[in-house]
């Protein structure tokens, strides 16, 4: 399904998920940690704290709080590296994916009522 949208359309279509997702998501998510998020889900593991700051242009405390919170929301999970215990790997946790999946779900619908 192409979208050739305008850039009003894309704000409006962004808008529509946005306020969707605070009606139905007690979650919260900073724009921050969504980007954090989606990168540990849709770009092939694995992710350390500091490889996602590097990735994302950020420091590795501002990772880490990310993923404290997004820890506490069960959207993911951290261990430790086995082969180098002074690495963090973050894992993915269902809950993270069935989150996802349900946003992808969102942006679908909103999308094809705004073409409608």
């Amino acid at each position: 399904m192409p979208l050739d949208l305008t850039p009003s359309q894309a704000l409006g279509l962004w808008h529509a998920v946005a306020v969707e997702q605070v009606r139905e998501d007690g979650r919260d998510l900073t724009l921050r940690q969504l980007a954090i998020l989606l990168e540990i889900y849709l770009v092939p593991p694995p992710h350390t704290v500091r490889g996602l700051a590097a990735r994302l242009g950020v420091t590795k405390p501002v990772i880490t709080r990310a993923l404290d919170t997004m820890g506490e929301q069960g959207l993911v999970t951290r261990v430790r590296d086995e082969r180098n215990r002074r690495n963090v790997v973050i894992k993915r946790t269902v809950e993270g994916a069935l989150y996802l999946e349900h946003l992808g779900d969102v942006i679908i619908a909103k999308a094809r009522a705004q073409n409608s």
